[in-house]
């Protein structure tokens, strides 16, 4: 692949945008051979990934959440590593912890930091709220800055890195919400559904049998910071910039234009970082569909699992059984593009 990491022309950016579309193609070949469906599940972690970002998996246990995040760093060859949240798990358990260790020649103890799981390039974080949020809030350090603190020391974690995190329904038994200032963190909140029909035979199909289908590494960590870089690159015009800012202004129920079921339902709305998301995010969008211009189509496909998590409900909303992707829904259509409310 040609080192495109600064683009200065036309050219540049369109093999850039080719070369980005045939990496997230050839991850996609890799992980149909074991994921059945799931296809905008699918499609919104690339995308995080691209835009250097964290994501959250919610849904009921034995939807293949934990097999879709393994699968795609599978695809990827990089370090990879899995932790299993439970309730009587430290932060010292997966950040690492410091040792004694003796000097055989010389007989000197001194202590020594040994790493922990989140050094690594992808972290599986299974089932996090299913731990205490002492130990959740030992990964926002790790996911906001990049780098552990033990002591006195700073550990920098190597790049790429990224949480791919599932999580259970906080109806579920045995879990903690995750407060918001972690939740912020993941760019995206995937819902992971249950499978259409015809993908819940194929499912029985394939998981039946004696043979398994194993998934092959197709794009290493270089690579994976070019294309990264390349996103950052897109250019974005004026009046998309003020459609994400119009979008995520609305949700704010003080503000006095805020449309009326903003007011009524919502007790928070989003911050900045949503918009923030929200345009790496649709950058990458265009780029994977082979496009160099980014359109509000591209924001709103993916204003869902950006906002939905950004969003607080109140007690309104809770009682009359309204939630946050139908909030969007309705953000959706009433805040439209500039150019099209001006048509």
């Amino acid at each position: 692949m040609a080192d495109t990491t600064n683009i200065h022309t036309e050219e540049e950016a369109l093999q850039a945008a080719e070369d980005l579309r045939q990496g997230k193609d050839k991850i996609l070949a890799e992980l149909r051979k074991v994921i059945v469906g799931q296809n905008n599940v699918v499609e919104e972690v690339l995308l995080s990934i691209l835009s250097k970002g964290h994501c959250l998996l919610v849904g009921v246990p034995g939807l293949a959440k934990t097999l879709l995040v393994k699968s795609i760093a599978s695809t990827l060859d990089l370090n990879y590593s899995r932790i299993q949240f439970t309730p009587d798990l430290m932060p010292s358990d997966i950040t690492g912890t410091r040792v004694i260790e003796e000097d055989h020649t010389t007989g000197r103890r001194e202590f020594v930091f040994v790493k922990g799981p989140l050094f690594a390039n992808i972290v599986l974080a299974d089932e996090i709220n299913r731990t205490p949020p002492k130990t959740q809030a030992a990964l926002l350090e790790a996911m906001q800055e990049l780098h552990i603190t033990s002591g006195v020391e700073q550990f920098v974690l190597e790049p790429p890195f990224f949480v791919l995190a599932t999580q259970n329904p906080i109806e579920q038994e045995g879990t903690y919400p995750l407060p918001e200032a972690q939740l912020d963190r993941f760019m995206f909140n995937i819902m992971v559904d249950y499978p259409e029909d015809h993908e819940e035979v194929e499912i029985y199909r394939r998981t039946t049998v004696l043979a398994e289908e194993h998934v092959n590494p197709v794009i290493d960590g270089p690579t994976i910071l070019k294309l990264q870089a390349i996103v950052r690159q897109v250019p974005v015009s004026d009046y998309l910039l003020s459609y994400v800012q119009n979008l995520v202004r609305a949700t704010r129920p003080g503000r006095e234009d805020a449309p009326d079921f903003v007011k009524e339902y919502i007790s928070w709305g989003a911050g900045p970082r949503a918009g923030q998301y929200l345009i790496v995010g649709a950058k990458a969008r265009a780029l994977t569909h082979g496009r160099l211009n980014v359109s509000p189509e591209d924001v709103s496909a993916i204003a869902h699992p950006v906002m939905r998590h950004r969003i607080g409900l109140n007690f309104n909303a809770e009682a009359e059984g309204i939630g946050t992707d139908e909030i969007i829904n309705r953000l959706l259509e009433t805040v439209r593009p500039p150019e099209a409310a001006s048509a």
